[in-house]
């Protein structure tokens, strides 16, 4: 029976004044199989069009911050005492940072590790040619 899962897109937005972003990744949480997870990939070139001058890999540990938050290991800090639940809606939290996250989506799987992968390939990862 598949379960009610809410998703949001991690995007890297090196130059907020300008408006543009590139989807470095995704989130997904599905409270029923108390599953959250996230997966990344960062397009050096695709970044680099948008802001030649852009800090990869400060993106780049910001975005591992994120997976261990994520995970809700102890190094993340107070949020790793909380739920799932509020560490997804911590997550996806409008912020003015370099990363942010789009709106949240909802979608029905049987196996939210198997969607998020395939989230992460239909609207992260560069399309094949």
């Amino acid at each position: 029976m598949p379960h009610v899962f809410e998703y949001a897109l991690l995007r890297a937005v090196p130059r907020q004044e300008r408006g543009e972003f590139v989807n470095v990744g995704v989130l997904v949480y599905c409270a029923a199989l108390d599953f959250l997870g996230a997966r990344v990939h960062v397009d050096e070139r695709r970044l680099r069009a948008l802001d030649p001058f852009v800090d990869v890999e400060s993106l780049e540990a910001s975005l591992r911050h994120l997976g261990v938050s994520c995970d809700g290991a102890a190094e993340a800090g107070p949020v790793s005492r909380t739920s799932a639940g509020q560490r997804f809606r911590w997550l996806t939290a409008p912020r003015s940072t370099i990363i942010q996250t789009s709106p949240t989506h909802t979608g029905l799987t049987d196996d939210p590790a198997a969607e998020l992968d395939r989230l992460l390939t239909a609207l992260v990862l560069p399309l094949e040619h």
